[in-house]
């Protein structure tokens, strides 16, 4: 799945940390008109959480509300619950008999009130947009943070970890069709954020080519409707293991570690010239936003840029496959900082289209 000549597209990352459910809906919308994406609100409930808002129907799964945390209980006897998950995953997924009927783990509203918030209002616009933006968090990152009821990464245990990556591919879909009647195109990213640790000590156990299996199971699991499927990582990390796994948009942050994308120059140009893109997170989500201007992201962006292409890979062609976006999610921000993030992820989105004439 190509993203054609995106060229400057802006879109953004899930969490915002507002309170106030539609406003974070008109924030999307107006600041993001191509490419808006449901907003994760964990100010206003655990549940939105980033990896409890993906835990409804993951057998085991255990929200303890007192200590604010989901665990899995591997403890009693879950060979009931598994066949259950697996057969709803089959009925679903079967790539020959599957009806691709996600709805076994749809992510229902008191858990994610801004996907229902998004659909409403985009139901009464009665328009489809270029885009609409969803996202899951990443396999990885959310095996390898939440334990067993021994506090061990549940990412250890294969038929945990297999149960996760399977009950997320299915989130991604039930997210995919929900959204597609509202866009020319669905764009799907997985959030990794735990990807800027891999190759460390913690987890120097965690295998590249298992990484790059279980992000393209999910992938595959995006494409599987007709959707673009981007990853999200944002500190610095191999990014070559997001382009093997089959990625279309590979989102960094290119505020911090702009000059890491040309150490994987090879990969990078590869990726591009198949129809990938890469999405520059150029505009910072930390108080570095309230010292930059259009003018300084627009300088530093270039910078980026020319960085790359100074390692072989076109000048036009990384700017004619770029978009923008926030260097994270904004979740955790002040309001009036989240806020300024997106006005300039908006305008220096527009400013980049008319300096290339787009």
């Amino acid at each position: 799945m190509s993203l054609h000549q995106p060229r400057f597209l802006a879109t953004g990352i899930g969490s915002m940390p507002f309170t106030d459910i539609e406003h974070a809906v008109d924030v999307s919308l107006t600041r993001l008109p191509m490419a808006p994406f449901w907003p994760q609100l964990p100010k206003i409930s655990l549940n939105e959480q980033m990896e409890i808002q993906y835990s409804e129907g993951i057998p085991c799964s255990v929200i303890d509300q007192e200590k604010k945390r989901l665990y899995i209980d591997t403890s009693g006897d879950y060979s009931e619950s598994f066949a259950q998950f697996y057969e709803a995953y089959m009925t679903a997924m079967d790539p020959d008999t599957g009806n691709g009927d996600c709805s076994a783990l749809a992510i229902s509203e008191t858990f994610s009130k801004g996907i229902y918030a998004l659909e409403r209002r985009l139901q009464s616009r009665g328009q489809k947009l270029p885009f609409v933006k969803v996202q899951t968090t990443g396999p990885c990152s959310f095996a390898l943070t939440i334990v067993d009821e021994n506090k061990r990464a549940i990412y250890y245990n294969e038929e945990f970890r297999d149960v996760i990556i399977k009950a997320l591919a299915m989130k991604c879909r039930w997210q995919i069709q929900k959204f597609q009647p509202y866009a020319e195109k669905v764009i799907c990213f997985i959030d990794e954020p735990i990807l800027s640790a891999f190759g460390s000590s913690t987890y120097v156990s965690v295998k590249r080519e298992d990484v790059v299996a279980h992000l393209a199971e999910v992938v595959d699991a995006i494409h599987a409707d007709n959707a673009i499927a981007g990853v999200h990582c944002c500190g610095n990390t191999e990014w070559s293991i997001l382009i093997d796994a089959g990625v279309d948009l590979v989102n960094f942050d290119a505020f911090e570690y702009g000059e890491t994308i040309a150490i994987y120059s090879d990969s990078v140009k590869a990726h591009l010239q198949r129809g990938g893109g890469l999405a520059w997170g150029v505009v910072p989500t930390s108080t570095a936003i309230r010292e930059q201007g259009v003018e300084s992201l627009i300088a530093h962006l270039e910078k980026m840029m020319e960085n790359l292409a100074a390692k072989g890979v076109d000048k036009r062609l990384i700017v004619d496959q770029a978009v923008i976006s926030p260097s994270c999610g904004t979740g955790s921000m002040d309001p009036a900082d989240a806020e300024k993030v997106f006005e300039l992820t908006n305008q220096l989105s527009a400013a980049m289209r008319r300096k290339y004439g787009f």
